[in-house]
């Protein structure tokens, strides 16, 4: 069974709570690189904070976080 974009958009939305005011695919790569039955879906989100600017700190938490719900959601792994 395969994960559509519209699966990953969602549990990323799930991830960045309600700091996300944008986010979308921006590439989709399929082949050799990333391995026989595999694809890569690049995404970029915007925050938009209410009160202060982020710290780098909050950034990573909130990235981590989108990370582990797409991982648990989708199945998806970071690429390094």
């Amino acid at each position: 069974m395969g994960v559509s974009a519209g699966d990953i958009l969602k549990a990323v939305k799930s991830g960045a709570g309600p700091l996300l005011s944008d986010m979308r695919v921006f590439d989709m790569y399929e082949g050799a690189n990333i391995g026989a039955g595999k694809k890569s879906v690049a995404v970029t989100i915007t925050l938009t904070p209410t009160k202060a600017t982020l710290t780098e700190e909050e950034i990573e938490s909130i990235s981590a976080e989108i990370v582990k719900i797409v991982g648990k959601n989708c199945g998806a792994t970071l690429r390094g």
